[in-house]
């Protein structure tokens, strides 16, 4: 059942970017005076086709992994001659470039929309105080103590963890001293401190931001209360049941639940025997840890969740801003998290982060399915993140990609004439190589975090 969710919700996911992103192509090329000849999301033979009253074929494909528009062009066939005003490549330099700009702009205008229906709506936020400091790490050396907020990360108001952990990442591989603001309690004092980057790097894969520097969230006392199980992971395979209260491990008594975690972790592949209280009753189970190699150490782990608690009221925020002023933070966010993506490309050609942070759609599949499970506020939050994702992708000056396309108009704009066929041919080839590489790679790392 959780693999027929993840599937749908990558249909679903992919389905409404590609969607979004086809229609901005088509909606410019139909504004320019060019005939549309098939508008398709899916690739692959057609299960669904409609045609409108201007004979554009709408077509809804067997294959959900993108989708595109085919408009009328002598380069693709012979074109009629009472036709030829409505070819694309009749048509002006600049009115090619609106064309094929509008696909990544719309995706990204798309995320604005997303941000500003959630600022709107509201957004239950965890209000980012600190819950302790990790021993002679950066976040101590500074001066931070338990018991503060963050306010802001270098002059970026921080509402929750989420824009705490964005504004920090932004500086990752940099040696910079980052000025940071923290208060202590709801009417304290505003304190200014500075966190030293020098030399910080850390795995994105395996830590956030806030762990490599030593910060571990405040979190409400969490019972040893098994919420979830996964059947076929070392938990379900020995018995425990959701709703168990694990008493001790080993001989060694067990509260809370952070207690249980490290024994777990510290025990990759030894055989644990687990009291637990289930239904009035005590029961032993002996569960083995399967072993998960992590950045310093092979740690172990059973597939068994928590059990959720109720937070205090006063560590919960709710986000939400008027109709006109969740314009401005909508355009804002956006504008963060392209950032952040350009930033993080980059790094990746500086060798700065690793290409193991590519990921593919098995990645986006189980994400997509955790999100959508989490709800619509974590659903349309991923939703717009990708859409963001999307758009920059396609405006790299790669060919094959919209920003390929765009790199040859801009280069006819300024000589006058286009790129040769014989140019466009050696880029193709070269975009192809790029693409499916990096294609490769991405698919690698979906395989290898299975």
């Amino acid at each position: 059942m959780d693999i027929i969710n993840t599937v749908l919700a990558l249909i679903v996911t992919l389905g409404i970017l590609v969607t979004i992103h086809e229609y901005g192509h088509f909606w410019v090329a139909r504004r320019c005076g060019v005939k549309v000849l098939r508008f398709s999301v899916g690739f692959g033979k057609p299960l669904i086709r409609w045609r409108d009253r201007r004979d554009t074929e709408f077509v809804i494909a067997m294959i959900p992994l993108g989708g595109y528009v085919s408009m009328l062009d002598e380069r693709e066939a012979d074109v009629a001659p009472e036709l030829l005003d409505q070819a694309f490549n009749r048509k002006s330099v600049l009115q090619r470039i609106a064309i094929v700009a509008a696909g990544p702009v719309v995706n990204l205008l798309f995320a604005v929309l997303v941000y500003w229906g959630m600022l709107v709506s509201g957004v239950e936020k965890v209000v980012p105080v600190i819950g302790s400091i990790t021993p002679d790490s950066v976040a101590e050396q500074s001066g931070l103590q338990p018991g503060y907020e963050v306010l802001s990360v270098a002059g970026r108001e921080t509402h929750s963890w989420d824009d705490v952990n964005l504004a920090l990442a932004a500086y990752l591989g940099e040696s910079v001293v980052v000025p940071v603001t923290l208060r202590q309690g709801a009417n304290g004092l505003r304190q200014n401190y500075e966190l030293n980057l020098t030399g910080w790097h850390f795995d994105p894969e395996a830590q956030s931001p806030l762990s490599a520097l030593g910060i571990q969230p405040y979190r409400p006392v969490y019972p040893s209360v098994i919420g979830q199980v996964v059947e076929e992971g070392a938990a379900g395979k020995g018995g425990l049941l959701a709703g168990d209260r694990v008493i001790a491990v080993d001989g060694r008594p067990v509260s809370e639940w952070i207690q249980l975690v490290d024994i777990v972790r510290q025990s990759p592949g030894k055989a644990l025997q687990f009291d637990v209280e289930r239904n009035s009753q005590r029961l032993t189970l002996t569960i083995t840890p399967d072993a998960k190699p992590e950045v310093t150490a092979t740690v172990g782990y059973i597939g068994a969740g928590v059990a959720p608690v109720e937070w205090p009221a006063e560590m919960l925020r709710d986000v939400r801003y008027g109709v006109i002023e969740s314009i401005g933070g909508a355009f804002s966010k956006t504008w963060q998290m392209i950032s952040l993506t350009l930033d993080s490309i980059w790094k990746m050609l500086e060798g700065v982060l690793s290409v193991k942070n590519l990921s593919g759609p098995i990645t986006i599949a189980k994400v997509a399915g955790a999100s959508a499970a989490s709800g619509v506020e974590a659903f349309a939050g991923f939703l717009a993140y990708l859409s963001i994702s999307l758009g920059i992708l396609n405006l790299l000056p790669i060919p094959m990609l919209d920003g390929g396309h765009l790199l040859y108009y801009a280069v006819e704009l300024l000589r006058g004439r286009p790129v040769s066929e014989k140019v466009q041919m050696v880029g193709l080839k070269i975009g192809m190589a790029i693409l499916f590489s990096l294609m490769g790679v991405a698919i690698f790392n979906d395989l290898m975090r299975l």
